[in-house]
């Protein structure tokens, strides 16, 4: 996970993107739950859990609170099993993490996520790119259309750039960056820094 970030940039609101992972679960099945992800290591049932964990730990990365939802590096632990009420729980987490960001306090000083201490500058926009990279593994994985803010792409594409050959800066969070022409759509091209193919669907998942 890289630290590097235009901190002198506008705030983004990360409600949005928060919102789009919202209406995209409205088009989940139960039979899409064992299917795969874009993400190899997490069945759909795995990504969700691990969405709904990661909107906590940036709800008390946002409020400098240090405990297990915020000193645990990425992939260091199995997601927890999707609780049963999954459908009324993550859109109420996921517009409690957009919220908690749009406090203008958050964003000053230090805080931690993923076992960084990082400028809260920093991990307000990796709390925007956790949004916009796993809406898009979620359309992917139940075949609906993604839609993200272009100017949202933008800093989530800046916020991975930099850690594009420097594998440490990475860390385990993204995989090795996927070569997408230049003159690719944003999209294309955040999905493909993000370690992905951006022609993924869940028919050439292997």
């Amino acid at each position: 996970m890289s630290s590097q970030s235009d901190t002198h940039a506008p705030l983004p609101d990360l409600g949005p993107a928060a919102d789009e992972l919202c209406r995209l679960l409205g088009g989940v099945r139960d039979e899409h739950l064992a299917g795969p992800t874009p993400c190899p290591q997490y069945a759909l049932r795995e990504l969700l859990s691990h969405v709904l964990g990661l909107s906590v730990a940036f709800q008390d990365a946002a409020h400098k609170k240090s405990g297990p939802t915020t000193d645990t590096p990425p992939g260091t632990v199995a997601p927890p099993e999707l609780p049963e009420d999954w459908r009324a729980a993550l859109p109420e987490s996921l517009a409690a993490m957009a919220a908690a960001w749009r406090e203008p306090a958050t964003w000053e000083g230090v805080t931690q996520v993923g076992g960084l201490t990082l400028p809260a500058t920093v991990t307000g926009r990796v709390g925007l790119d956790e949004l916009v990279v796993h809406g898009w593994d979620l359309a992917r994985s139940t075949g609906q259309d993604f839609r993200a803010a272009p100017g949202d792409l933008e800093i989530a594409y800046a916020f991975l750039a930099p850690s594009k050959d420097d594998p440490a800066a990475r860390g385990s969070a993204f995989g090795p960056p996927v070569d997408v022409p230049d003159e690719a759509p944003m999209l294309d091209r955040l999905i493909g820094m993000s370690g992905r193919d951006p022609g993924w669907t869940a028919g050439t998942a292997r």
